[in-house]
């Protein structure tokens, strides 16, 4: 019995730890309500960053000072945040050249840079169906449907492939609609986003199923045949029309909000893209 009381009494050092512990517990679990709550209230995240303290190293920012006009279009502390999000981009994923490419701190810096850019709204940014990313010189066979593709998105191999002569013309030719890294990106997006029920993949569906319901309305129908906007394309099926619209909507903002302003409001949300001027 003494042995007992004994053990009882010494343990009572653990009491406030104890309550602390649940206290914290406690307060978590009320913020993530919180949290859910504005994100569903709001549609978007009510915080984006946890910490912002990675660097670029300065031939990555010379990069994108001189080739991705996003960057220039950022303010200070978007900036900071962007390079931190590439910076994460980079350690996280493994980069490998075939056909005799040979993969560089530019290649590197702008393929993140598309996918961190089209990411830059969400709070979950690190595309985690992606490990490797694949780099051809040119148009690559692909077993997927024995082809010959510019760029793919493989959930099975956790890789995005692409032409790195079709990914430069995406981002160098910034107002053709065309951009091979913004379309692969936001089909890894899209099928995270079906798969995940966080915060950003509970927006994403719920503006991906508003923009659906848009193209059902007859007057949406009508437009979209007098102006023929989008290209042909789009309409293959519900996702490539998605991947098509984060095109438009990244290299000619002002023209489809001016077509489709309800469509683009909801991509805007979908992305939770406040920035640049968007």
């Amino acid at each position: 019995m003494m042995l007992l009381l004994q053990t009882d009494e010494n343990a009572t050092w653990l009491a406030p730890y104890a309550y602390t512990i649940v206290l914290l517990g406690f307060c978590f679990f009320l913020f993530r309500v919180f949290e859910n709550w504005y994100a569903s209230k709001y549609d978007r995240p009510f915080y984006r960053h946890y910490f912002v303290f990675r660097k670029l190293k300065p031939n990555q920012i010379s990069v994108l000072q001189n080739e991705f006009d996003f960057y220039n279009l950022l303010s200070k502390r978007e900036k900071r945040q962007f390079q931190h999000r590439i910076s994460v981009f980079l350690n996280d994923k493994k980069f490998v050249g075939r056909g005799g490419l040979e993969i560089t701190d530019r290649i590197k810096t702008l393929i993140a840079a598309v996918g961190c850019m089209l990411s830059f709204g969400r709070k979950n940014y690190d595309y985690s169906l992606i490990n490797y990313i694949i780099v051809y010189p040119d148009e690559f066979f692909s077993k997927l449907n024995d082809s010959y593709h510019k760029g793919e998105f493989n959930p099975r191999e956790r890789a995005l492939v692409l032409s790195w002569k079709h990914f430069e013309e995406g981002y160098q030719i910034s107002n053709d609609n065309l951009n091979l890294g913004i379309h692969e990106f936001m089909h890894a997006m899209q099928l995270e986003s079906k798969n995940s029920a966080d915060i950003d993949s509970t927006r994403f569906s719920k503006q991906f199923q508003n923009i659906l319901q848009r193209l059902t309305e007859q007057e949406v129908k009508d437009k979209l045949d007098a102006t023929q906007f989008f290209r042909d394309y789009a309409f293959t099926n519900q996702y490539e029309f998605m991947a098509v619209l984060a095109e438009y909507f990244f290299e000619s903002p002002k023209d489809f909000k001016s077509h489709f302003p309800e469509i683009y409001d909801s991509t805007k949300k979908l992305l939770n893209f406040r920035f640049a001027g968007y």
